[in-house]
């Protein structure tokens, strides 16, 4: 298994960036993808067209999002977690984030996917 660890500024306020992770229709409005799911500790969520789906295990509005975290490509039963860490920075956020226990091979498509998928939008957050 593998890990990411990457940190990114945005321009948008905590509350903003952490509606964008946890809120499907904000999501899917921000990358322009299909989300659905439950904004609630505990509930699911799938994204880009159920390609990821997963669980909301723990969230502290506007400071952490940590899910349980899988592609659909993975063999049955493989969740990852990734973790979100707000943190104000003037009036926009500091995303400290991590990925852990994702199958190895993965480790630059999804390095690359973070930035592109997450990041480049949340920009607009």
């Amino acid at each position: 298994m593998s890990t990411i660890h990457q940190e990114v500024t945005l321009s948008a306020p905590p509350s903003r960036v952490y509606e964008a992770l946890v809120d499907a229709s904000r999501f899917a409005e921000i990358t322009g993808a299909s989300a659905s799911g439950d904004g609630i500790e505990g509930g699911p969520f799938s994204a880009f067209g159920g390609h990821v789906t997963g669980r909301h295990v723990e969230l502290v509005r506007d400071q952490r999002v940590v899910q349980a975290w899988r592609a659909k490509t993975w063999p049955e039963g493989v969740y990852s977690v990734v973790r979100f860490e707000l943190v104000p920075q003037g009036t926009g956020t500091k995303l400290v984030f991590d990925h852990d226990a994702f199958p190895t091979d993965m480790r630059e498509h999804l390095a690359k996917g973070w930035q592109s998928n997450y990041w480049d939008n949340l920009i607009k957050a």
